[in-house]
């Protein structure tokens, strides 16, 4: 089944980039492009897409806005923020505006590609550097050890993958599992330790360690 995306970023080299990578795709598809929050705020509603891809830096109103007010309309819109911004403030910002996931524009176009099937199906992708400094930010956070202990040894296994930065389909290759199976373990490991997402998931784990 195709995943409609719409990108919204002011550059243009990068804006027809994006759009390329998408369509090159057999099973994604950018069905709008555009250069403000003000101009996808008029047409994404409309549009319904799958999956938007935003970048923070815009002029006028800035990505992180967007979002916000997007979401505000389409509560249900998966939005993943594509952007050279990668300081702690900016990503908690953009998560918290509603963001389902967080890459970084040096991503190469197979993790783009792959990040548009993931949140589509409900994940939360994000470039493992990134992941990283949400990590190191939870890490004071203390899990009580009854929550890292009712993990079971696979559901550990998978976590530790996460950790990595690997991506469920390279999660189920590593282990021998189906994706269905990887993200099941994800969303048991995800109520085991009382957490929203495999991000924090993690973030709990090494707390722990």
């Amino acid at each position: 089944m195709s995943k409609s995306v719409i990108v919204v970023e002011d550059d243009r080299g990068l804006r027809e980039q994006l759009t390329e990578i998408l369509n090159s795709s057999g099973d994604v598809k950018c069905i709008g492009a555009y250069r403000t929050g003000e101009e996808a705020l008029k047409k994404v509603p409309a549009q319904m897409p799958d999956v938007v891809l935003m970048d923070i830096g815009l002029p006028g109103m800035s990505g992180i806005q967007c979002v916000a007010e997007l979401r505000r309309v389409v509560p249900a819109l998966r939005i993943i923020m594509v952007t050279v911004h990668e300081d702690t403030n900016q990503i908690f910002k953009a998560l918290k505006a509603g963001a389902s996931g967080y890459l970084s524009k040096s991503s190469p176009p197979e993790q783009l590609i792959e990040a548009v099937r993931d949140v589509y199906k409900g994940g939360s992708p994000m470039s493992s550097h990134i992941a990283r400094k949400i990590v190191d930010h939870f890490h004071s956070a203390k899990p009580s050890p009854t929550e890292t202990e009712n993990l079971t040894q696979r559901e550990r296994e998978v976590l530790h993958l996460v950790a990595r930065g690997l991506v469920y389909k390279e999660i189920a290759n590593e282990l021998n599992i189906s994706i269905t199976t990887v993200r099941s373990h994800i969303i048991n490991i995800c109520e085991k330790l009382h957490v929203r997402n495999r991000i924090e998931a993690v973030a709990k784990l090494r707390a722990n360690l």
